[in-house]
């Protein structure tokens, strides 16, 4: 592993030192390739300085046993750095996996209120807010399409759009059913109540890979609904739009303008299309959604976020961590490189079974 970072921080350092010639982008396409390879290497660049800082750091450590002053406490800092020694260790195996066709596309990600009423809604606020924290952590830009609130302040549905390198792959493990067990807001005796949202994580369909004709939809304008903003109930900015062929329906009403509505729902309603089709067509891609891992079945418990023990658990992989806030504040770098291990694990022994 040491000499395939080494060899990749060199092409990083490379191909940096090449964008950065005065007459870098005088070839367009050889520019476009070489930015795009810059950002592939990036994450795992940045994760093995980050490693090799650690190493010096426990070097530092090891130095301290010698001094009986300071030895208990460089005993407990070791035991932290290899904790921390650990994780990146993982990270850097999960981002050296081989890279498939969706894992580097852009995604749709759908939030649902499932089992549990307001809390569930107000659950769903959380998990946005969750994803959004994560792709703000990790530089990722993130676009909220639709959002259908409820009178407490949560989610009766959220879609929103995650940009950046390996989006798909890093997140395509949160599909499924997400419960939570907590004290709500709602509740006035301290009853620790059970409540759930549905998680879905799509690759986002480019123009080129799925084409909708304009005699394959019917588009509805109406007058959005819903708390503040100056265009709710003033004008006909909100969309509908209505696949004819499959009936799959899109609204969106967060933009002022019916134009930029439109776009959004479009974006929604093409990866929708897309993947209803490709589930259709491909029975591999179905067998992956029946299997949790992988683009996820939504009909199960995947994980559970219980409060009052400050536990999460992903039942797929039998994993509990007892560091909820992080989590919950988007920190799901040990969760999603856990699953990225169990599914190249996966994928090993079905290759040596074939």
């Amino acid at each position: 592993m040491f000499e395939r970072y080494q060899l990749i921080k060199e092409r990083y350092q490379e191909i940096g030192s090449a964008l950065s010639q005065p007459n870098a982008a005088d070839d367009q396409d050889t520019y476009r390739k070489l930015v795009m390879e810059y950002a592939k290497l990036q994450p795992q660049v940045d994760t093995w300085n980050e490693y090799n800082t650690l190493l010096s750091e426990e070097y530092q450590v090891i130095e301290m046993l010698n001094d009986p002053d300071v030895s208990e406490m460089a005993k407990e800092e070791l035991v932290q750095i290899e904790s921390k020694k650990k994780v990146l260790n993982e990270k850097l195996l999960a981002l050296s996996m081989p890279s498939e066709s969706d894992n580097e596309k852009n995604i749709i990600m759908e939030i649902r209120g499932g089992a549990g009423g307001e809390e569930a809604g107000l659950f769903g606020a959380t998990l946005l807010r969750m994803y959004m924290r994560y792709a703000e952590r990790n530089h990722y830009s993130c676009e909220l399409l639709s959002v259908n609130e409820t009178e407490l302040g949560g989610i009766k549905e959220a879609v929103f759009s995650i940009m950046g390198n390996n989006s798909y792959r890093n997140m395509k493990h949160e599909s499924g059913v997400h419960r939570v067990q907590r004290i709500p807001a709602t509740e006035s005796g301290g009853r620790i109540h059970t409540s759930t949202c549905t998680v879905a994580v799509l690759p986002e369909a480019e123009e080129a890979e799925i084409q909708i004709l304009p005699n394959d939809i019917r588009i509805d304008y109406y007058r959005a609904s819903g708390a503040g903003g100056q265009h709710v109930n003033r004008t006909d900015s909100a969309v509908r739009i209505t696949h004819l062929l499959t009936g799959i329906v899109v609204t969106c009403q967060n933009e002022k303008s019916q134009i930029k509505n439109r776009e959004q729902a479009m974006r929604v309603l093409r990866t929708r299309v897309y993947e209803k089709y490709q589930s259709e067509k491909e029975q591999e891609y179905a067998d992956n959604r029946k299997l949790q891992v992988g683009t996820g079945d939504r009909s199960e418990r995947i994980r559970t976020y219980n409060f009052p023990q400050g536990r999460v658990t992903d039942h797929r992989i039998n994993l509990s961590l007892y560091r909820i806030n992080d989590i919950i504040d988007g920190d799901l770098d040990e969760l999603i490189i856990a699953l990225l291990l169990d599914e190249q694990t996966r994928k090993a022994k079905e290759q040596e079974r074939s």
